[in-house]
């Protein structure tokens, strides 16, 4: 499905071409004048779709392959003809505690950009929106879109990360309340969160390196005024990779309180359990010999025999209970 497509000269939108016959018409006239190029943005395009688009811009089948069939890791990939470089925008659903991830290909050369955009995350309309009204920075062509994708990306993976640090504070904060009935799932979903964390933590961990070639020389289409700007996103990168590095030890610190919490618990169970079955223990032996079928007890002929064996486990009963309450046992 094709979202966009125009050429912008000067860094000003001048024509829309509307059809994929007109793409090889427009790049040709793009490529005549050197503050032109050709923007065209499409969302999880058909093979058949897409063969127009490769046959116009000359893109290379192995990128086109991958662009395709999208689930990439972060990469970059430098071809003849174009850059190929795949993002993976997130989104984050605060209710369900969720991370998802889409993907997001560009393919930058000779006067265009391609973006081929898969799942529901969309940084590109508002960030054609806000480069269409700053002809600054388009100015500086295919590799000022790819900065700007980029940079937007990142920016989003930061609050993502302070969305998670948040609901992660909210979860420690569980964690540590008082024991209660509602405590039993804590575990289940403190392993729910760490898997949302390691879903982020693949779209953002492998991107350095393929932003860092981006920063330094021999990178085609890259012009060297554009370092700086993509040496901006690789700080912001780096912070985000920081931050995820931080929740996912910090998360780990909360597991592993939480189970030392449940170990205190069960032992503190077993020592009730334990202090209950020791006080019954005792009258269970004493009135287990009266259960036993003996000729000779000398006992059986005294009148206050019973009571005072009642009397007596009724005492030891109350020992042991005072001193494991003393101990805190109970």
């Amino acid at each position: 499905m094709i979202v966009d497509c125009a050429i912008y000269r000067d860094g000003r939108r001048i024509e829309h071409p509307e059809h994929p016959s007109e793409y090889a018409r427009a790049l040709r006239e793009a490529r005549t004048r050197e503050d032109a190029f050709l923007w065209l943005g499409l969302h999880e395009p058909t093979e058949s779709e897409f063969a127009s688009v490769t046959e116009a811009f000359g893109l290379h089948p192995l990128a086109v392959e991958d662009a395709l069939s999208a689930h990439q890791r972060p990469k970059l990939e430098v071809y003849d003809d174009s850059l190929f470089l795949v993002l993976k925008p997130v989104s984050y659903d605060d209710g369900a505690t969720a991370v998802t991830t889409g993907e997001l290909m560009l393919f930058v050369g000779d006067s265009f950009v391609v973006t081929v955009r898969h799942g529901a995350a969309n940084p590109l309309s508002a960030v054609r929106d806000r480069l269409e009204h700053d002809p600054e920075v388009l100015r500086h062509g295919p590799a000022a879109v790819m900065y700007a994708v980029g940079d937007a990306v990142v920016d989003h993976y930061l609050e993502v990360a302070d969305d998670l640090h948040l609901d992660l504070e909210d979860l420690e904060g569980e964690v540590f309340a008082p024991p209660g009935p509602s405590g039993s799932g804590t575990a289940g979903r403190i392993y729910a969160f760490k898997r949302q964390v390691l879903e982020f933590r693949r779209a953002t961990g492998p991107l350095g390196e393929p932003i860092g070639r981006l920063t330094g020389a021999g990178v085609p289409f890259v012009p060297e005024s554009a370092r700086p700007f993509f040496r901006d996103v690789s700080d912001h990168l780096t912070r985000v990779n920081e931050h995820v590095e931080g929740l996912d030890r910090l998360l780990s610190d909360v597991l592993n309180a939480y189970l030392a919490q449940m170990g205190v618990r069960q032992n503190d169970d077993m020592r009730r359990i334990s202090a209950w079955a020791a006080m019954f223990a005792i009258p269970t032996a004493i009135a287990g010999v009266y259960g036993m079928n003996f000729t000779h007890m000398p006992e059986l002929r005294w009148a206050w025999a019973y009571p005072a064996v009642l009397a007596l486990m009724l005492g030891v009963c109350l020992a042991l209970f005072r001193f494991f309450k003393r101990r805190g046992w109970l």
